[in-house]
């Protein structure tokens, strides 16, 4: 089995050594960034398997470098000093798979690195088992190609965001919980607050427009895809 190509993004270079020494420990194929603009080159160079971000950064942050990458289906762990509910939010917004706050230990990280990978995995073989293209009431996702168009218009969504709307559509008229959002979506230990759930929800109703009413928030409940 080919090994995993890790790149890890950090502007620290203690820190970024010591993730390095650690992932190559576990067998990993590590390359390095220190800021944004070399996180960007290196993807296009080695398509890594993970990113391990910083979201501090000289120049281009975490955070648009997410948002630069949500086209590429490449899984982030994003690694903050902030503790802050928003920011970390707002990470997962852009594309963050999971997040840890510094400091952390090696092992810690290694156990979160494989959860991501896992996740995703799982995720690529359900995507996998079922059909490409949904449609319902004007609204088109394209599971392999992640494209969605609502009567015709593209709606530019990240991928956290996709992956709600996706799971919504599937089921017109199913009610579904915030917390069967998030293990549908991201699996069933992943470090988010229900209260994002109401977030990523509010972004896709403002981009689908006029159409937003389509997800219907059912009270005291979570949210469903109007039938």
């Amino acid at each position: 089995m080919p090994e995993k190509k890790i790149l890890v993004v950090e502007d620290e270079a203690d820190i970024r050594e010591l993730i390095q020494f650690n992932l190559e420990q576990e067998g990993y194929s590590v390359t390095t960034a220190s800021s944004g603009e070399q996180a960007l080159a290196q993807v296009k160079a080695s398509s890594p398997h993970l990113i391990v971000l910083d979201l501090m950064l000289p120049g281009i942050d975490g955070i648009e470098v997410c948002r630069a990458l949500s086209s590429y289906d490449i899984p982030i762990l994003m690694v903050t000093a902030k503790s802050d509910d928003a920011d970390i939010v707002l990470g997962l917004e852009m594309g963050a798979d999971d997040y840890m706050t510094k400091p952390f230990s090696p092992r810690v990280l290694n156990a979160r690195i494989r959860a991501v990978l896992r996740r995703r995995k799982k995720f690529s073989a359900r995507q996998g088992a079922v059909n490409a293209l949904i449609s319902h009431n004007g609204l088109e996702v394209d599971t392999i190609r992640h494209i969605v168009t609502y009567k015709g218009q593209p709606v530019d969504l990240s991928a956290t965001e996709f992956s709600i709307l996706e799971f919504l559509v599937r089921s017109p008229g199913w009610v579904f919980s915030r917390g069967q959002i998030i293990q549908a979506c991201k699996g069933a230990d992943y470090p988010v607050t229900e209260r994002s759930v109401d977030v990523q929800i509010l972004a896709i109703r403002k981009k689908l427009g006029d159409s937003g009413s389509i997800i219907e928030t059912v009270r005291g409940i979570g949210y469903r895809m109007a039938e």
